[in-house]
This record gives structure tokens, C-alpha cells and sequence, in this order.
């Protein structure tokens, strides 16, 4: 099948390298930079899921378009949440292939990590943990929403209305107080017990996680 991938794709002027073997997949994605990656799920080795996961581990970010014959919603979540772009079922028709593929290239390669990493803070979104350099911090799951919100706009100031929009949901009330305790929670949790003040307030405007110890 990769051979006859292969051959359609090149039909569509595309240079396009192959492999059937999961280890030589990741040296490949390492050394090349490729404009997209097509990866089936079952490899021998390890298998498309860890490839891509390797992948993204080591700061490659070229699309990925996994292929697989199984359907089910849960390893079409798990390709997507080690980081995979898009997902296509076998057996499918070579024109999606090559349609998704153009899709995937328009998007280019932009970083987008599964785990995020703010300084010596991490917080992964699969597992919903999260930590300060080697401690694992221990917070409720709003705290973890919070906390996730504020690493993905790191540096930017973030209001107390974006916090209700994108954490709490409408029944809130853009007068309510609960956006500062929950800040206040967190800073309790991340920032005191290490001797650290990331989460700022800007008076008047919200607040920020600073990306790097002043």
C-alpha cells in the first residue's frame, strides 16, 4: 500500500520518501524536513501512535495524516492527542488522501506541542497533570483549565473575561470574583512553595504568566 501511495503522490509531483519501519520513520521525520507526513498506525516496532509521538517530542512539526483500518473514537482521539493534524480510515479513496494532504501543506509546519512547558512548568492536557520543575502539582481540575489557559498565551496579558469565556461558561456573572480566587488558588500551588511570582496581576487588566524567572 505505501508503494502504491507512493506512486499516486508522485503522480500529483510530490517527492516522497517511504519506509515500513517504525525506527527508521522518526531518523527519517528527524533529518528531513518534510512538508507533510503520511503514517499508518500499524507499523511493526512501535506503532504510528509513538512515531508520532517521538515526533513532536523532539520539536518536529510537520503535519501528520495517520491512516489505520480501525475506526474506533478512541484511537482516532489518541492520534489526535499525540499529535497528529487529521485522520483517515481505510480503506479510503486515494483522492481524499491526496486532497488532505494538499490541506495539511497549506497549514505548514507550525509548532504546536502536546505538552506545554512554560519555564520549569509543564502541563500535559492528555493526562491533565502538571508540574514545577520534577514536582508534580496537585490541582483541581479548574485549577488545571486555568493554569492550561494562561501556558498556551504565556507573556500576554489575559483578561479576567477571556479567563470566564474560555474556563467557566455563560451562567457566570463578568462582575463575579471567582477568576481571582481561582488565580489565587494556583498561585498558592505553583508559585509559593517554590519561592516563585510567574502569575502576575496587571492592574486593571488582567494577568500574566511570566515566560521566564525575572
Amino acid at each position: 500500500m505505501a508503494e502504491l501511495l507512493a506512486r499516486g503522490l508522485r503522480e500529483e509531483g510530490y517527492v516522497v520518501d517511504t519506509t515500513g519501519d517504525s525506527p527508521e520513520a522518526v531518523w527519517l521525520a528527524t533529518e528531513n524536513d518534510y512538508d507533510a507526513i503520511v503514517l499508518d498506525v500499524m507499523l511493526p516496532g512501535f506503532d504510528g501512535f509513538e512515531v508520532c509521538r517521538r515526533l513532536r517530542a523532539l520539536q518536529r512539526w510537520a503535519p501528520v495524516l495517520m491512516l489505520t483500518a480501525r475506526d474506533a473514537v478512541t484511537d482516532r482521539v489518541t492520534g489526535l492527542d499525540v499529535g497528529a493534524d487529521d485522520y483517515l480510515v481505510k480503506p479510503f479513496v486515494f483522492a481524499e488522501l491526496a486532497a488532505r494532504v494538499r490541506a495539511l501543506i497549506r497549514r505548514r509546519s507550525v509548532e504546536r506541542p502536546t505538552v506545554l512547558e512554560v519555564g520549569d512548568l509543564r502541563l500535559d492536557p492528555v493526562t491533565r497533570q502538571a508540574w514545577r520543575g520534577d514536582v508534580l502539582l496537585d490541582l483541581s481540575p479548574r485549577e488545571h483549565a486555568v493554569l492550561e489557559y494562561l501556558m498556551r498565551r504565556a507573556g500576554a496579558v489575559v483578561t479576567r473575561t477571556e479567563l470566564l469565556d474560555h474556563v467557566w461558561d455563560s451562567a457566570y456573572d463578568g462582575g463575579s470574583n471567582v477568576v481571582d480566587q481561582y488565580v489565587g488558588y494556583l498561585r498558592r500551588k505553583i508559585d509559593k512553595p517554590f519561592g516563585r511570582a510567574d502569575l502576575r496581576t496587571v492592574r486593571g487588566s488582567g494577568y500574566r504568566l511570566q515566560t521566564v524567572e525575572p
